[in-house]
């Protein structure tokens, strides 16, 4: 199974690039968008000179629980950059969703409470709501981690969007907001 057909099996429709739109990025954007991958594991991410972007992180139910994705997350930490992702948010009765949150805690992520996701998929026409994650070794505020995720929005999501899907995914500021209060609010728990 080549790598696409993995992310396709384990990801939602509303969360996935088209493999063309995956190629382009791979092609065009070479410098900044990276695939890595084994036969256990596809990862997909923005590197940035000031952060990490992780598009898509996959590890096959074979090498779940066998330290793999903590590892390949360990790789990119090693280069001291902030590491952003979206996950769907968590639900308690699907225990994959709650097995990935838990994975992402131990590895020192934090919920960006004070960002705001949703977005139409353009394959479903639903709106898909994700909940933003991060971790910094710097500790950056979830302000700064905001500005950098709509930087990764307008760069690598909308990335030809027309061209590639006939129409265009919405702009950052309808997908994405800020709310400094709760940032504010989580920081003096």
């Amino acid at each position: 199974m080549n790598w696409y057909e993995k992310l396709n099996q384990y990801f939602p429709v509303e969360e996935m690039k088209s493999k063309e739109h995956l190629e382009l990025l791979l092609k065009e954007k070479g410098d900044i968008y990276h695939k890595d991958e084994g036969d256990h594991y596809v990862i997909m991410y923005v590197e940035t000179d000031d952060f990490i972007f992780i598009d898509y992180l996959f590890v096959s139910k074979e090498a779940r629980g066998e330290g793999l994705g903590k590892k390949l997350l360990n790789k990119l930490k090693e280069r001291g950059k902030p590491i952003i992702l979206e996950v769907e948010p968590l639900d308690y009765e699907d225990s994959d969703s709650k097995k990935r949150f838990r994975f992402y805690e131990r590895a020192g992520f934090k919920h960006a409470s004070s960002i705001g996701y949703s977005r139409k998929s353009l394959a479903t026409d639903e709106v898909n709501t994700l909940e933003i994650l991060y971790w910094s070794p710097e500790n950056d505020s979830e302000e700064s981690i905001y500005e950098k995720l709509k930087q990764t929005y307008k760069n690598i999501h909308t990335y030809k969007d027309k061209e590639l899907y006939g129409k265009s995914y919405q702009k950052a500021e309808e997908v994405l907001s800020y709310n400094g209060s709760l940032e504010s609010e989580n920081e003096k728990t």
